[in-house]
């Protein structure tokens, strides 16, 4: 019981919904950047070598002859997930900059006081009942 009661904390305390959210996002991202590179970026470099398409670039290691089929080195299509990768990152690193910016300036640098546990703070309230407490029943003895 004691693993479904650890899975079932993790899911309400929303890691998993955190999770979920993110894989979502990340899944439409990863088609904005696809489109992005294949329709926006990829023309200019394929015009830019003479109009061939950057995904069909290969180097040739034997031509297709009778039954046997051609073995090429894509390199075009690596050159792609490559741009894919660093408009991603770019992209990740920007947005964590700009997250950042706010998080700072959302926190006072001037304020160097840490934040009680809220567990040591109940147990100073409990300590200063208990010594009122007192005081009110040395005054009824007195």
């Amino acid at each position: 019981m004691g693993f479904i009661k650890e899975f079932k904390d993790f899911a309400i305390k929303g890691n998993m919904i955190d999770m979920a959210v993110g894989i979502i996002i990340g899944t439409a991202f990863n088609n904005v950047v696809n489109t992005l590179v294949k329709k926006v970026v990829m023309p200019p470099l394929s015009l830019m070598t003479d109009g061939v398409n950057m995904a069909d670039k290969k180097y040739i290691l034997r031509e297709a002859a009778g039954d046997l089929s051609e073995v090429a080195i894509g390199y075009g299509e690596l050159l792609e997930v490559l741009i894919d990768f660093l408009i991603i990152a770019l992209t990740i690193f920007v947005v964590i900059k700009f997250i950042n910016r706010f998080k700072t300036k959302a926190e006072d640098p001037k304020n160097k006081e840490v934040a009680t546990p809220k567990n040591i703070e109940l147990l100073s309230n409990i300590e200063k009942l208990m010594e009122e407490q007192n005081t009110l029943l040395k005054a009824k003895k007195g």
